[in-house]
């Protein structure tokens, strides 16, 4: 499905940050579409996403000053319209494990659940259990009960590792997946978990262990 179509179906909310930069740049050249030229935008967009210029697209072939101009402002305009919010966007693992900075500290593990908006935007971050994570501690119950009360549309999971170990184990796997399958009945998607460290973390959805 096209994001212009994507976008009258399901709203502007629903599409991706790549589907969302094609509508911006509209139109590719020969050779790269219009999709792959914004597949290549979107991630230094977040990487850069408190300084952007028009001199960080220029390493980028496919997009002149016209497009350049373009996006600039309607990054700047959405800036202007919710900057000022007092609200933290979770894009990537790397967002999560500095949102967990005070977990970190902890000599026990801390399961967290982040609430996010379609956008997202942070609802709410909770502290859900302390202790050795399994699947009692971490039960559906108190995981998504918070969910609907704040209207989240998806979550990400994080606790830390006081070992300074953040490979996940086989009980973070077996809770990941129940909470996974309890998020799919509910329709919440849970986004990843992240287990985090002092020095490093894991996106157990990166190394696709959910």
């Amino acid at each position: 499905m096209k994001p212009q179509e994507k976008l009258f179906l399901y709203g502007v909310e629903g599409l991706t940050a790549s589907e969302l930069c094609t509508l911006l740049i509209r139109t590719g050249q020969k050779g790269k579409t219009a999709r792959h030229i914004a597949e290549e935008i979107a991630p230094l967009i977040y990487k850069n996403k408190k300084n952007i210029t028009p001199n960080l697209f220029n390493g980028v072939r496919g997009i002149g000053k016209a497009k350049i101009s373009l996006i600039c402002a309607a990054l700047e305009l959405g800036h202007r319209l919710y900057g000022n919010k007092n609200t933290s966007l979770i894009m990537n693992p790397k967002d999560v494990w500095i949102l967990m900075k005070d977990e970190v500290q902890k000599k026990k593990e801390y399961f967290v659940v982040f609430y996010l908006n379609t956008r997202n935007q942070m609802i709410q971050k909770e502290i859900i259990s302390i202790g050795s994570l399994n699947v009692s501690i971490a039960h559906p119950r108190e995981v998504f009960e918070p969910a609907v009360r704040h209207h989240a549309g998806q979550i990400i999971l994080s606790h830390n590792h006081p070992s300074d170990d953040p490979t996940p184990s086989h009980e973070d796997r077996e809770t990941t997946k129940r909470l996974v399958q309890a998020g799919e009945l509910l329709g919440i998607e849970v986004m990843d978990h992240v287990v985090v460290t002092k020095e490093e973390y894991v996106s157990m959805k990166e190394k696709k262990m959910m």
